[in-house]
């Protein structure tokens, strides 16, 4: 009599083996991410690439932290996924003020002024997105300096949105925001593409 082996089941989401591949994938996406701020300064090219990185950047994390807790996962993802929304359109506001610089004055500042609203409002989006994987990172085991840091550094992109909307004399505080901004962020990022490196190496724990 014949015996039917049923074929084995197919890798799970949650196997080692493809949220070690999916921390590799999203360290890679972090490491495409600092190349192309380097170097293409968000042209037309580096734009089209910047965004479809980081497409394959939020679907890695959010199969990578899946696991720990599905709905902030996903809310992370489509709040990384918003900002870009947002950076896309913020560089058609850009593009358009460029071309009528010869032509009307008036709408090159609506342009701009498009422009940099849209821009940090995309920013808070992150800011979110960062203070998410932070939580995240907390509830999964990871290393406790990025369950505080990555909340810091985004509520700082929130709170530098708020203050761009709010105060009449921005500028007046631009030098502090941008450090108080730009220094977590670096910091905490760096250090977040660093684990995803060690998670994917097998030398740090995956998030559970």
């Amino acid at each position: 009599m014949t015996t039917l082996t049923a074929p084995a089941p197919p890798t799970a989401p949650g196997e080692p083996s493809t949220l070690r591949a999916a921390a590799r994938t999203a360290a890679i996406g972090y490491a495409a991410i600092f190349v192309l701020a380097i170097f293409a300064n968000f042209l037309a090219v580096g734009s089209v690439l910047h965004f479809v990185v980081v497409v394959v950047l939020a679907w890695a994390l959010h199969v990578l932290f899946r696991g720990v807790h599905h709905d902030l996962s996903l809310l992370a993802a489509w709040c990384r996924l918003t900002y870009t929304v947002f950076l896309g359109v913020s560089l058609v506001f850009l593009d358009a003020a460029l071309r009528l610089v010869d032509h009307d004055e008036e709408l090159v500042l609506l342009a701009l002024n498009a422009f940099d609203t849209t821009w940090v409002v995309g920013l808070a989006a992150f800011g979110v997105h960062l203070a998410l994987l932070g939580r995240l990172m907390r509830l999964g085991g990871g290393p406790r300096w990025l369950a505080i840091g990555l909340p810091v550094a985004g509520a700082a992109y929130v709170a530098d949105t708020l203050a761009r909307l709010l105060l009449t004399d921005y500028q007046a505080v631009a030098d502090l925001a941008l450090a108080v901004v730009a220094t977590p962020s670096v910091v905490f990022e760096m250090s977040l593409a660093i684990w995803l490196v060690l998670v994917w190496r097998g030398r740090a724990r995956i998030p559970a």
